[in-house]
């Protein structure tokens, strides 16, 4: 099976895909991707029903959307045309007919750039605000960090709304980019997000997924290598609450040799009716020599009623790697955690916060921008103490 694919400068090769029903064959135009049914494997988790029509045919609007900026020095935000040379440079196909209608219907495209050599000490903040589920809104976004630059980008997702999106992300030669990407919506919202990257040689790409609000969030995230030696970590938390259906599907498609990966996301639940659902999916090419590669999902269920759905896949085509790896659970709190900190003194409900501030502290930590990892743990905390009534960090 092929795809044809534009590459980094515009013009357009062909590319060897694996045949597999867990990365269809991608296409821009919406009729090549047929309305899904949900016995689909890559739809059989997701409650069709609940989004509003953006699988079919539902019409976009404008206007329901507004988009806040707080950008430091050397990094800047445009508007171009959705013919510009710059969309498509992340290699991205859509894989779905939700992201190629998106992909469609955006007329204008935001570019978000980051300058060659710059070294952004603070995050840049990209905010979008919905105020209305009526009208489905499209969008598009293309991140491009120049060689050697460093920074990190924060898209938060806030309000009412019903969104269909891409996501482009471009990580020059040597450059070291962060990308947060936080989901906390009101309760009423519907986001289907893909989001892809796009690795330089020897650059570094970590790409952050947060998913506290919404009624449905189905997010795809991708990433792949434009040359050797570039580094993806994907890294996330989601915190489902009663009838929340929180959806992430991780692809990273190792097609360069010398790559590395690291997969690691943590969810909670509570409430009757919380889904949660993981898919890991990592390809390993047959040119993909010595690459280094582990995926991992950890699930923390709070209260009955909830489910969890976990499933990571690795697909090997060379032997020779440095290594490759998958795990994922789901558990209930830790017994031995709790009977540990009850033996000190801590009362119970004390006790499970704890658990759970640890269980996602690690991952949170890793962000490297304070302010943002401050304002990640207090949203835990409010989950906490909102929703199963256990109190805030004393």
């Amino acid at each position: 099976m092929t795809t044809t694919t534009p590459n980094v400068a515009g013009a357009v090769e062909t590319s060897d895909r694996v045949a597999s029903h867990l990365h269809p064959e991608g296409s821009f135009a919406v009729d090549d991707h047929a309305v899904p049914t949900g016995l689909e494997e890559v739809w059989r988790f997701t409650p069709l029903k609940r989004l509003r029509g953006l699988h079919k045919d539902a019409p976009f609007g404008t206007g329901s959307i507004k988009l806040d900026t707080v950008l430091p020095e050397g990094v800047t935000v445009t508007e171009v045309p959705a013919d510009d040379a710059v969309v498509g440079s992340s290699g991205y196909v859509p894989a779905d007919r939700i992201s190629a209608r998106a992909w469609q219907a955006a007329d204008t495209v935001t570019v978000i750039k980051i300058a060659k050599e710059a070294v952004v000490a603070d995050a840049a903040l990209i905010t979008h605000v919905g105020s209305s589920t009526e009208t489905a809104s499209a969008g598009h976004a293309v991140i491009v960090a120049e060689p050697f630059s460093k920074a990190t980008v924060v898209l938060r997702f806030e309000g009412s709304a019903t969104v269909a999106d891409v996501i482009e992300i471009v990580v020059g030669e040597g450059a070291q980019l962060t990308v947060v990407s936080v989901q906390d919506w009101a309760d009423d919202a519907v986001h289907h997000t893909s989001q892809h990257g796009l690795v330089g040689r020897d650059a570094t790409l970590r790409h952050v997924a947060i998913s506290f609000g919404g009624d449905l969030v189905r997010m795809n995230a991708s990433v792949a290598y434009e040359s050797t030696g570039g580094d993806a970590e994907l890294l996330g938390l989601y915190f489902a609450d009663a009838g929340q259906h929180l959806e992430h599907r991780l692809f990273v498609d190792h097609n360069a040799p010398k790559s590395r990966s690291n997969v690691d996301y943590k969810g909670a639940l509570q409430g009757k009716g919380a889904h949660a659902v993981w898919i890991g999916d990592v390809l390993i090419r047959k040119a993909a020599e010595g690459i280094e590669t582990y995926e991992s999902n950890k699930n923390l269920v709070l209260t009955d009623g909830c489910r969890a759905d976990a499933v990571p896949n690795l697909e090997i085509e060379t032997g020779e790697i440095a290594g490759a790896g998958h795990a994922a659970t789901t558990g209930r709190f830790d017994d031995e955690q709790l009977f540990y900190l009850r033996s000190r003194g801590i009362d119970e409900a004390e006790a499970r916060r704890l658990v759970v501030h640890g269980f996602f502290a690690d991952i949170i930590r890793k962000i490297g921008i304070p302010a943002v990892e401050d304002k990640l743990m207090q949203a835990v905390e409010a989950e906490l103490a909102i929703n199963i009534g256990l109190p805030a960090a004393s």
